[in-house]
């Protein structure tokens, strides 16, 4: 049975004319792809900037034409490992006051422009701890050098040599980004429902107690992507409706999840890391051919994809009481998603061809898509009220009324990039934080009109339930949400 919860539903009121905070310096966009070309109008639409100090930086001039007409100037060029600091240096400083870096690219490191943008004093935020060209498919490195894990622990280890200073908001998109600030959401909510008072924490050992003591077992990050456009995939193209370079490159990394205290059973391809926060394992597998059992409200019961993503690793190291492998609490927390019904195919005809790409590679517009919603949410599970539900279910239609140049999925990227922007605005001396350390309601506050419904669902559905017993299976009866119920093997 689903018992359903609205949480103070979206306003779409005086969204064109609220301005969210003052860029002072020059601003500088890394990658005008589909995420950047939705985020440039709610970039226009919510900050107070000077436009001719703007420049928009991609080694495609595709959609140059949006640029022109609004008078904003671009620079065709791939950044480089050799030239990105020529490059960014004079259009960070120029001109006085604090400039903004705003990286949306692939192929361009992350780690390395933060640390360039914070020696010059600008803020910065990004979507994902990205590597330089090449890291994906280096046959030369082994799965764990190829993890989102290894990614974030140089992120770390940066964050510790040099605290503090100019704001760098690392993987603030929607996932990883805006689902830590629902993971937090949801756990007051099931906490006020369990009688707990007092249930917003003021530190993060508070938060992960808080998690603890309401007894979550772990957090799928449940996605049911359903929109569909009117012609059908052809074969030898990869259709998907946000990045094909960036799905491609994490769909094909080794599948990653925050390792629960939990458990009691490890799958034979799975691998503890040697060093760093201990926080997760891994899998010597690609995440896009790992399915999980998951559940969303729509859809109810799907199978999902355990893709690798920063915040598995993120949100399970945060929750973490104790430290390390011998913590006394940690949740799991892994990715489960399913994505169009066309990325899908795609993923499905890519690995039929040992992994070898399309040659072609098409994003869904919001002009070709017929209907449909991404319901993205975080599912908490194993409490006293078995699993919850809390995210967004964002339209194809409502997603054409609020803002343009994306279609549904894109906008709940967008929308938080613009959220984490506003917070880096109000707090500039932060120095290098993670989603998870932000503040997820004032987060939540300026993105939530961009996200249609945001709603709230009880279930009694586990990974065991209704379970065709037609052949045999190894699984634990005693606990249904061990990982060993959850794989599908």
């Amino acid at each position: 049975m689903k018992v359903k919860q609205t949480v103070l539903p979206s306003t779409f009121d005086s969204l064109k004319t609220k301005t969210y905070g003052t860029i002072t310096g020059p601003i500088v966009m890394i990658g005008f792809g589909s995420i950047g070309r939705g985020t440039l109008p709610l970039l226009e639409r919510h900050f107070k900037f000077d436009k001719n100090r703007l420049v928009v930086i991609d080694p495609s001039d595709r959609d140059r034409r949006l640029l022109d007409e609004r008078g904003i100037s671009f620079l065709q060029v791939a950044l480089t490992e050799q030239n990105y600091q020529r490059v960014l240096t004079p259009l960070l400083t120029e001109g006085g006051g604090q400039g903004f870096c705003v990286n949306l690219s692939v192929d361009v490191s992350s780690l390395d422009v933060m640390k360039l943008c914070r020696q010059l004093g600008a803020l910065y935020i990004d979507t994902v701890v990205e590597p330089w060209a090449g890291f994906y498919f280096d046959s030369s490195k082994g799965a764990a050098e190829r993890s989102n894990y290894a990614l974030r622990e140089t992120l770390l280890a940066e964050k510790e040599q040099n605290p503090g200073g100019a704001t760098a908001v690392s993987c603030c998109g929607a996932n990883p980004g805006m689902v830590s600030w629902f993971v937090k959401q949801a756990l007051v909510n099931l906490a006020q429902d369990l009688g707990l008072k007092d249930a917003v924490p003021k530190n993060r050992d508070g938060w992960a107690r808080l998690m603890q003591k309401v007894g979550v077992k772990g957090v799928h990050i449940s996605e049911r992507d359903t929109q569909r456009a009117a012609s059908p995939k052809p074969m030898n193209q990869f259709v998907n409706t946000w990045s094909v370079e960036g799905f491609v490159s994490e769909g094909l990394q080794p599948a990653e999840l925050g390792w629960g205290t939990f458990e009691k059973w490890m799958p034979e391809t799975g691998k503890r890391h040697a060093a760093g926060c201990q926080a997760a394992i891994y899998l010597q597998q690609p995440g896009a051919n790992t399915r999980v059992r998951t559940w969303c409200p729509t859809p109810g019961p799907q199978y999902g994809r355990l893709v690798t993503h920063n915040e598995a690793i993120s949100i399970a190291d945060y929750f973490t009481v104790g430290e390390g492998a011998a913590a006394d609490y940690r949740p799991t927390c892994h990715y489960a998603y399913h994505p169009s019904n066309d990325a899908v195919l795609s993923l499905e005809e890519m690995f039929g061809r040992m992994g070898d790409r399309q040659p072609r590679h098409h994003i869904l517009e919001e002009n070709e898509i017929v209907d449909g919603i991404d319901e993205l949410g975080v599912l908490l599970y194993g409490h006293e009220k078995n699993a919850y539900w809390y995210g967004s279910q964002l339209s194809i239609e409502e997603t054409r009324e609020l803002a343009p140049y994306q279609n549904a999925t894109g906008l709940q990227v967008s929308s938080a990039v613009i959220a984490g922007m506003a917070w880096a605005l109000e707090n500039p001396e932060a120095g290098i934080v993670e989603a998870d350390e932000m503040d997820f309601a004032r987060c939540l506050e300026f993105q939530r009109p961009y996200l249609g419904p945001v709603k709230g669902y009880y279930t009694d559905w586990h990974p065991l339930k209704d379970r065709a017993g037609f052949f045999p299976e190894d699984l634990d009866h005693e606990d249904p949400w061990q990982f060993k119920n959850v794989l599908v093997r």
